[in-house]
């Protein structure tokens, strides 16, 4: 008869993201947040007097009725108030619901409602949004506005209160409650491009552990002598983990509020503010760069950025490291991650050339400790890690989701997960051999043409190397003989003389030539989502019109 495990001796407490906060005010009290206004303007506090406001607003919740489980919405921008929110609504038990303000309308309306928010904290820049959806909102009790007390002084919302009027007045005297680890803490949908948005719940433990895991060497590992400036925005998967990791490990945080494309601001942040370390999508990073290239100014401080969200272009990568100093360190993830799922840390291996390490970089790298990955083909089957093959990808984890909020055994995602249960996350990538992943596209950009599998990934990156182009995405365009083929469509640099013969010879030697596109279309702007990314499916929509030009 076989004997049972023997259990260890240890005690046994919940893991909550009040114990990141008591740590964070006990450990380093006078560490500094520093916020940007709209208006440009800089406000300083420290984790003593913000966690000190956090147990204000917690008897605040506690006052307005609000309970354990109850969601709390919010429509605001990476600045202390927001910090504040964050944890005094998870650790008293609620459940902090970050909204994507640059969602259109009827797709807020649909995620307010979805979730059930119960009270909802807005940015005053966002007073108008909530006017105009206020009749399809009906079961929001409340809201509470963000902003100082001239830009708060007349609300058209009906029954809003200023934050400041509501947290001034209350008690900064507070007990942190127990629960299980299991209790949900904070929620975010997924952009809604196939479909409705769909809500991630991520629970006390699930946010510990991911914190955890990106604050250990092999990871992010920041510490007390980073200055971190998160320019992903705060309502972007809890802008990937930093106002955890930060506090846990006590790093000074600056944030740039409604700013993240601003790449004059962002230079003077870092210059002044001295950051470290920033994260963002690679956009931000483009921005930054046209910026320094124009104005001749530095970001000596700033010593790695850390990118994700699409594939950061090689030619930036490059520029940031041999001219700025600075490493960029590729990330991949999604909202039902946590976010983070690998890292690329090439920057480490000595045995390589500075080409061959670009080479490296570009890939999305390798996992993070408590993520797995494997490939598997359209019927199921495993695919070779060996760099060439591409598959579709699948994960698991600790802190990955078995489910989306609102769908029970009445309704399950049958696609999310094999029945092993790993989660497929919808991208077609390639493992190689010392288990760096790279990500060739999403399942749904992937042009297939004769049979194979072209990246639109690879064709954006290496239009973006050409000094004239700003920015490119590729889309699949009908053909009658191979099916699909793809067209590309860029934007010029400062308004050049580039054209489409040129671009296309651009392609010469550095693909095969059945990958090259078969048309370039030139526009001013690309459509982008508020994180970044480019919105293909508007693209695909408007390619009649793209084909007239």
């Amino acid at each position: 008869m076989a004997s049972s495990p023997l259990t260890g001796i240890m005690t046994d407490r919940p893991l909550l993201i009040r114990d990141i906060l008591l740590h964070g005010e006990r450990t380093w009290p006078e560490q500094e947040i520093v916020s940007v206004s709209g208006s440009g303007q800089r406000h300083r506090t420290t984790f003593q007097e913000t966690f000190r406001r956090t147990r204000k607003l917690a008897n605040v919740l506690a006052d307005l009725a609000i309970r354990p489980g109850d969601r709390i919405a919010t429509l605001a921008w990476n600045d202390y108030r927001h910090i504040e929110i964050y944890y005094a609504v998870a650790c008293s038990g609620s459940v902090c619901h970050t909204i994507n303000p640059r969602l259109p309308e009827e797709q807020i309306t649909y995620i307010i409602n979805h979730a059930g928010d119960s009270w909802l904290f807005a940015s005053v820049d966002f007073i108008p949004l909530l006017e105009k959806i206020l009749p399809n909102i009906s079961g929001v009790r409340g809201f509470i506005i963000l902003g100082n007390d001239g830009e708060t002084s007349t609300i058209p919302l009906p029954g809003a209160i200023p934050y400041e009027t509501l947290i001034n007045p209350a008690s900064d005297e507070y007990e942190w409650p127990e629960f299980p680890e299991t209790t949900a803490s904070s929620l975010c949908y997924t952009s809604g491009t196939t479909g409705h948005p769909k809500g991630v719940l991520y629970s006390h433990r699930s946010t510990v552990l991911h914190t955890l895991m990106s604050n250990i060497a092999a990871t992010i590992n920041l510490n007390e002598q980073d200055v971190v400036m998160p320019v992903v925005p705060m309502f972007h998967v809890n802008a990937w983990g930093i106002p955890y990791s930060a506090v846990m490990a006590g790093a000074k945080m600056v944030l740039p509020g409604p700013h993240m494309a601003n790449g004059q601001l962002l230079q003077a942040l870092i210059e002044e503010e001295q950051v470290t370390v920033a994260f963002g999508v690679p956009t931000i990073w483009l921005a930054l760069v046209h910026y320094l290239e124009s104005s001749d100014k530095r970001i000596d401080s700033l010593n790695r950025v850390y990118t994700g969200g699409t594939a950061c272009p090689r030619h930036i990568m490059d520029t940031l490291l041999r001219v700025y100093g600075t490493d960029t360190v590729h990330l991949w993830g999604m909202t039902e991650l946590s976010p983070l799922g690998t890292l690329n840390q090439a920057e480490k291996r000595t045995d390589l050339s500075y080409d061959e390490k670009m080479d490296l970089r570009c890939k999305q790298g390798r996992s993070a400790f408590g993520v797995e990955m494997k490939l598997k083909d359209n019927h199921g089957n495993p695919v070779a890690h060996n760099g060439k093959d591409p598959g579709i990808l699948f994960v698991r984890g600790y802190a990955i989701c078995s489910g989306y909020l609102g769908e029970g055994e009445e309704s399950p995602n049958t696609s999310l997960h094999d029945s092993d249960g790993w989660l497929n996350t919808g991208d077609i990538a390639t493992i190689d051999e010392d288990g760096y992943l790279q990500i060739t596209d999403r399942a749904k950009d992937v042009i297939k043409s004769g049979g194979e599998w072209i990246s639109s990934i690879e064709l954006e990156n290496l239009a973006m190397a050409h000094p004239n182009v700003a920015e490119a995405a590729a889309i699949a365009m009908p053909d009658g003989t191979w099916g699909e083929r793809p067209l590309l469509v860029a934007v010029k640099k400062d308004n050049n003389s580039l054209d489409e013969q040129r671009l296309q010879e651009w392609y010469q030697g550095k693909l095969p030539e059945w990958m090259h596109p078969d048309r370039v279309v030139f526009i001013n702007e690309l459509p982008h989502t508020a994180t970044g990314k480019v919105i293909k499916s508007q693209l695909r929509g408007q390619l009649e019109t793209l084909l007239s030009q």
